[in-house]
């Protein structure tokens, strides 16, 4: 009964202190940016109905002083700028968000592979984790085959709009098939490890592999 007590306050607290609508009630213009609602015969989620989490509420990071750090396990530590990180080979597919607290949005995302991130920093092979840092202190992981296998992208679009700062600009993980506790945005470092590494809601209690229909939280 204490482990379910518990279990229930984390849920309450991620609930409360996330936040869990947008911020935007939009006309889907987003700075002259007409937003998509439909790509290859799927309907997408308008921006301005997408729920929305975050710990410390919306980052508003400038663009042209932002930096990438990719670091930990690599040959050539990077720091990339936004526009050499847009310049890079882009992909677009359309995902949806699933939220442990049960809703969800379908979208398309338009960014890089976070494999050419790999390339470019030159990982190295016997990185296993890696470890996503965003400005407002928010941190998450997940393993380093899992994004090569899946081609998983940091995304800089969504529906076709530059991403609204409330939505993570410059960059959202599009963490396919996991929780969206795994869906870092505002990221601003990337590190690769050998060692596992639980982030802000997996010490909270959350399931670290954090897979879709899978168990939200851990047993301790």
């Amino acid at each position: 009964m204490k482990q379910i007590h518990l279990l229930l306050i984390i849920s309450v607290v991620f609930t409360v202190f996330s936040g869990c609508a947008s911020d935007r009630e939009g006309t889907g213009v987003y700075d002259n940016e007409t937003e998509t609602l439909s790509y290859q015969s799927e309907q997408l989620t308008p921006i301005a109905q997408q729920r929305n989490n975050a710990i410390r509420g919306t980052q508003y990071i400038d663009r042209e002083s932002y930096r990438l750090q990719v670091d930990g396990l690599v040959e050539n530590p990077r720091n990339f700028t936004y526009d050499e990180i847009t310049g890079l080979p882009q992909t677009s597919k359309v995902i949806e968000l699933n939220c442990v607290e049960g809703w969800s949005f379908n979208a398309k995302w338009t960014g890089v592979r976070i494999a050419e991130i790999f390339e470019e920093a030159e990982a190295m092979e016997n990185a296993t984790t890696v470890i996503f840092y965003s400005a407002d202190g928010y941190s998450t992981s997940l393993d380093k085959d899992y994004l090569l296998e899946n081609d998983i992208i940091l995304a800089y679009r969504l529906n076709d709009v530059t991403l609204p700062p409330e939505r993570g600009f410059p960059l959202q993980l599009v963490a396919e098939d996991k929780y969206g506790y795994k869906w870092a945005k505002w990221i601003v470092r990337i590190e690769l490890s050998n060692s596992p590494y639980r982030g802000y809601w997996e010490e909270r209690g959350y399931n670290n592999i954090a897979d879709v229909g899978g168990p939200a939280f851990e047993r301790r």
